[in-house]
């Protein structure tokens, strides 16, 4: 069965709509349109050949008239970079604020946008949030859940990024330290070593904020839209959004941590607003503009390098799988997204357009490559990061991709190895 999608959405510091359509496949296309497959998470492991189409109509909240190219965007990618080149804040330690850039430059500005302000406190803390904050690492220790949460936040902080936070050393942990000793020129390793820790700990002020805070859970928290996910597209073309099916799973996504460890760090909690919950502090992300990244299939990581070839920052993905693989060679960023949608079309060449949300088909944001059809985007189940397929783009958690959407530049260099 051939199946097709496209994604339209706001492009980035852009107030017109945009005539775009976007997928996962390698057939050929003409130049100005996309061709597409089906890239949702329940249909992940599809081996089915792809179809095409010519153009999708984007929505904006300005102007439903107006339209371009993707391929002729010249104006969005001058206001794209004039956006990620206004400065590189630093600001790595959040000092009860968490995902607030300090600075006023356009960079600081796109990610206070695109993440949500975490205010939290160290008062009314667990004992086993204690526990984790003290939490240190010597060559003879056992990475327990205590320093496996401590040593996935400092991997985190260090933009080094583990997917969802679950204090095991797991697959997408060891990526991360590998990243991070590859960034910092140590020796790769399949363990946790001395030099890797003397590494990650030796920004004492980035190491003194908390890895477990207490939150008070406020009415947007509880509030949040919330529905359930048919199985069908037609069914899910029906629903106002893609919401998230649960305030655990909003909660989750907004604190980048597991959902099964956020119930046992809050076991009697009955998640209300007004509530202190215990949960893990994201920090900040990495400020430095990206103007290359590296698709590596074989470590399904997204390599991020500044203007000096510098790795700034990683993240686990998903790359392709065995039946639909992702492409091979350089292209470059030409559209970046925020809250796409995705149309499904059926063999018998009915349309479905799934509306925008993080349980999109290719989550919170789309990042379109000159190579039509492919492109970096979001997860609807991030949890499962670098353990699913995908049908040949590069999958990253919505966190993720909305940190490197607000940082990539519009030209950028896509590389898969």
């Amino acid at each position: 069965m051939s199946q097709l999608l496209k994604v339209g959405g706001v492009v980035v510091a852009i107030g017109t709509a945009s005539l775009l359509s976007v997928g996962c496949s390698n057939a050929n296309t003409t130049e100005n349109s996309v061709q597409t497959t089906n890239d949702a998470a329940d249909m992940e492991t599809s081996a089915e050949a792809p179809t095409t189409d010519s153009s999708m109509t984007a929505n904006t909240d300005t102007d439903m008239s107006a339209m371009s190219n993707q391929n002729n965007d010249s104006t969005n990618t001058g206001a794209t970079d004039s956006m990620m080149m206004g400065g590189n804040d630093t600001s790595p330690v959040t000092n009860g604020v968490s995902q607030q850039i300090e600075g006023d430059s356009n960079t600081a500005n796109s990610l206070n946008k695109l993440l949500p302000k975490i205010k939290y406190s160290t008062t009314e803390l667990s004992e086993t949030a204690k526990k984790v904050n003290d939490a240190t690492w010597t060559a003879d220790s056992k990475i327990d859940r205590n320093i496996g949460t401590k040593v996935q936040a400092l991997l985190n902080w260090n933009h080094s990024g583990v997917g969802a936070v679950d204090g095991y050393w797991g697959k997408n942990t060891r990526k991360a330290m590998q990243a991070f000793q590859k960034a910092q020129g140590l020796p790769v390793t399949e363990s946790l070593d001395e030099t890797t820790w003397q590494a990650l700990t030796q920004n004492s002020t980035l190491t003194s904020q908390p890895v477990l805070v207490s939150y008070q859970l406020t009415d947007a928290d509880v509030n949040v839209k919330t529905t359930q996910i048919p199985a069908s597209a037609e069914a899910k073309a029906k629903l106002d959004g893609m919401y998230y099916e649960s305030i655990l799973e909003s909660l989750g996504e907004k604190f980048h941590i597991s959902r099964d460890y956020l119930k046992l760090l809050n076991p009697n909690a009955s998640f209300e607003s007004g509530e202190t919950i215990i949960v893990y502090n994201p920090g900040n992300p990495n400020t430095t503009p990206v103007s290359r990244v590296v698709a590596d299939k074989d470590t399904q990581t997204l390599y991020a390098y500044d203007d000096s070839n510098n790795l700034v920052a990683s993240y686990p993905t998903t790359v392709g799988s065995t039946a639909t693989p992702s492409p091979t060679g350089t292209h470059q960023v030409k559209v970046k997204i925020h809250e796409p949608n995705y149309t499904y079309t059926s063999d018998d060449g009915k349309k479905s357009i799934i509306p925008p949300g993080p349980n999109n088909p290719v989550g919170s944001v789309w990042i379109g490559l000159s190579k039509p059809s492919y492109g970096i985007h979001g997860s609807p189940d991030p949890e499962r990061i670098s353990r699913q397929a995908s049908a040949g783009c590069v999958r990253l958690t919505n966190w993720d991709a909305l940190s490197l959407l607000g940082v990539i530049k519009s030209d950028a260099t896509v590389e898969f190895n």
